[in-house]
């Protein structure tokens, strides 16, 4: 009877644990895990206004883009820019998206294809529209911060 208490009391305070953690944090791990190999990096260093665009703004709907322009992102080694522009008529201005190389290594993607872009309450997710298996995530700069890597001490 002892053990089957103290089994309950352990699992009551897992349980009470997994139920305390941040909201962010628990959304933003539910994405990564589903984006697989997804890797993530700021708004601010990830998405730019395009050079033909008169809006400059860090902002995107949430729809589909088809990729109009790839290249190496400048000043950014091991990064690719996709300009990204609005399926739908009137959805939304033309945007760049600075990918790390590591993030399209499975699948490459094409001009011409289409990104299916989510908003979500950290930031964005980008995915390939035809499997909507996210490549990367654009965090807003307070959760991107929040999840850097740190020096443990003891």
């Amino acid at each position: 009877m002892t053990t089957r208490l103290l089994s309950s009391a352990l699992l009551l305070a897992s349980l009470a644990a997994a139920v305390s953690l941040p909201a962010h944090a628990d959304s933003v791990a539910s994405s990564a895990s589903s984006a697989g190999s997804a890797s993530s990096g700021s708004i601010s260093d990830s998405i730019g206004g395009s050079s033909n665009s008169s809006n400059r703004d860090k902002r995107v709907a949430a729809g589909d883009y088809e990729v109009i322009d790839i290249a190496q992102a400048p000043a950014k080694a091991n990064t690719t820019r996709l300009t990204l522009r609005a399926v739908a008529a009137g959805a939304g201005h033309d945007f760049t998206l600075d990918v790390p190389d590591r993030a399209l290594a499975a699948r490459q993607v094409a001009a011409g294809a289409i990104v299916h872009v989510n908003e979500r309450v950290y930031g964005y997710e980008f995915a390939y529209a035809d499997s909507k298996q996210p490549f990367f995530l654009a965090l807003q700069d307070d959760w991107y911060r929040e999840l850097g890597s740190r020096q443990v001490t003891i």
